[in-house]
Formats: structure tokens, C-alpha cells, sequence
């Protein structure tokens, strides 16, 4: 058990919710004025988490704060007094015997995804094959090829799409085309530190662990997602320039190298975030519930 003074743990506090408004501050301006950005609000859209949830600091299992019984966060969920008089710990036990079926899930796939060697080759089709053959489309944004030459891309490749959050957007004649075929029962035994939407949902996981994981290590993974997503539309077949995504154009030879690289650069930090989040939320090679090998399809929700 960690103890934390009162002017440490409220230092940390303030710091982090600073860090967070800096980090929605776009979002939040445009929301006032009704305007959106096809990239940066996807995170607030595809996720559905609030600002006011980031802003939420926590500081992970295990560790004590000092001088924290008047506080607000008496009253958030799983929160308990702590062994010093006046102290608030995360009730980290209740939360795994109340979570323990979500808890597992999640642990299961974090933990098969890092000890897995990540895939290069997918030069991220699957948002090209969710507009392939297809007139209407998920984004008011026109296509950088247009239609007909965004089809004669996809023809020209296989897909190779392992995620399901990814693949069930896939257009009813992309989808036989794709190598795999993702289902929420076997995305334990699919995902892999080379997808983007895999290691855009380290925030998604990180969410669902709550109070675990420090707040610190969940904003990291939020800017993660978003640095991906970037990527993500960058390399789409949509027209990205307008909002600050110049194109990546897989399409070609030196587009696809371009990608691979930064793809293996997002591989690498999402790798040493999810360490960082099993550590934090179930300790070095502790397990939760009947353990990580168990129930092999159990899944999280989406």
C-alpha cells in the first residue's frame, strides 16, 4: 500500500484535470457552436465517454490517500476509508468480486494481444472497405479517389481486417473478401498490437477498468487513440486535408511504407500501455476470477 500526502495526491489531481481539459477543449468548443470534426470527435462518439470522465482522477489500486474523508470522492463508487483515520483507498477487492466476469475479459484480451507479434500487411483497407461498391457512405466527407478508383483499390488487395469493431462496418461485398471473419466470441484469439482499432480500445479498456488504472495512465491512452486516429482517417480513402489529415496514400508503394511505419510505432506504445494497465489494474501475472485462460469466449462489450 502506497500512502499519498494530501498535497501530493491534490497536486497530481489538479495536473491531471488540467491535462484533460487541455485535451477536450477542442471538442468541448466545437460542441458549444454545433460543429463537429470527423476526426478528433470520433473519440467522443465511437467511445461515447464524456469529458467529464477523463477529467476524473484516480489514483489506481493500491494506493492511499491521505486526508481525502471530506472529499467528493467519498461518495464515488468503489471508494472505501482506508486503514489511516481520514484516508479513501479504491476498494479494489469489491470492485473484482462485483466486476470479476467484465474484469476477466478485459484482462484476457489485453493480456493476448501483448504477447502476441503484431500483422503489418492490413495498410488499413478496412475503411476502404467500409465505402467499397457503396454509394452512401459512413462520413459526409467526399472520397480523395472518388468512387469507381476507391473499388479498383480494394480489388486490387486482399483484406486482412482482424478486428471486429472494424470489420462489421465492412459493406456487404467487402465482407466476403476479407481474410478473416471477427465475431465478438473470438476477438480474444484475433487481436493482435498491429491493429489500429485494437490499439485505439487500450482507452476503452482503461475506461472499463475505472478506479484501477491511474488517471494519469488513462489520459496517456486516450492521447494514444487519438494520435491513431489520425492515422486512421489519414490513410482512409477519405479527402482528410480540410481538418489537418494530409493523406497517406496506401494506394501507393511509398504510402504503404509510411504507414507500416507509423503503424509499428502505435504497435510499440500501445504494447507498453497495456503492461502498464494489467500492472496497475491485476498486478504482475495475477489473474482475476476463474483467470485469463478461462472462459476462452468470454468477451467485453463493444
Amino acid at each position: 500500500m502506497t500512502i499519498l500526502a494530501a498535497a501530493d495526491w491534490r497536486e497530481r489531481e489538479g495536473a491531471h484535470t488540467a491535462r484533460a481539459d487541455a485535451l477536450t477543449a477542442g471538442h468541448r468548443a466545437r460542441t458549444a457552436r454545433r460543429e463537429t470534426h470527423p476526426i478528433e470527435d470520433f473519440l467522443f462518439t465511437y467511445y461515447a465517454y464524456s469529458p467529464s470522465l477523463l477529467r476524473r482522477w484516480h489514483p489506481g489500486a493500491g494506493v492511499e490517500l491521505a486526508d481525502a474523508s471530506g472529499e467528493t470522492r467519498s461518495s464515488w463508487r468503489w471508494y472505501t476509508p482506508g486503514a489511516t483515520p481520514g484516508s479513501l483507498i479504491v476498494d479494489a477487492a469489491a470492485m473484482r468480486r462485483e466486476k470479476a466476469p467484465l474484469l476477466t475479459a478485459v484482462e484476457r484480451i489485453l493480456r493476448s494481444t501483448v504477447s502476441r507479434p503484431g500483422a503489418f500487411g492490413c495498410f488499413g483497407l478496412h475503411e476502404w472497405a467500409m465505402v467499397y461498391r457503396q454509394r452512401e457512405h459512413r462520413h459526409p466527407v467526399p472520397l480523395r479517389l472518388g468512387q469507381g478508383a476507391t473499388d479498383e483499390v480494394v480489388d486490387a488487395h486482399e483484406l486482412r481486417c482482424t478486428h471486429i469493431d472494424a470489420y462489421r462496418f465492412f459493406t456487404p461485398d467487402a465482407t466476403p473478401r476479407n481474410r478473416f471473419a471477427p465475431t465478438r466470441e473470438t476477438q480474444p484469439d484475433l487481436e493482435q498490437p498491429g491493429c489500429l482499432h485494437a490499439n485505439m480500445d487500450v482507452y476503452k479498456w482503461a475506461v472499463k477498468l475505472g478506479p484501477l488504472v491511474p488517471g494519469e495512465l488513462l489520459l496517456d491512452a486516450f492521447e494514444l487513440a487519438r494520435d491513431i486516429r489520425y492515422l486512421d482517417m489519414q490513410a482512409s480513402p477519405y479527402d482528410m486535408a480540410p481538418w489537418g489529415g494530409e493523406p497517406v496514400r496506401i494506394e501507393t508503394a511509398e504510402g504503404k511504407a509510411q504507414y507500416v511505419r507509423r503503424q509499428r510505432g502505435f504497435a510499440e506504445r500501445a504494447n507498453e500501455l497495456r503492461r502498464k494497465v494489467l500492472a496497475a489494474a491485476f498486478g504482475t501475472g495475477a489473474r482475476t476470477g476463474a483467470g485469463a485462460g478461462a472462459a476462452p469466449h468470454a468477451t467485453p462489450a463493444a
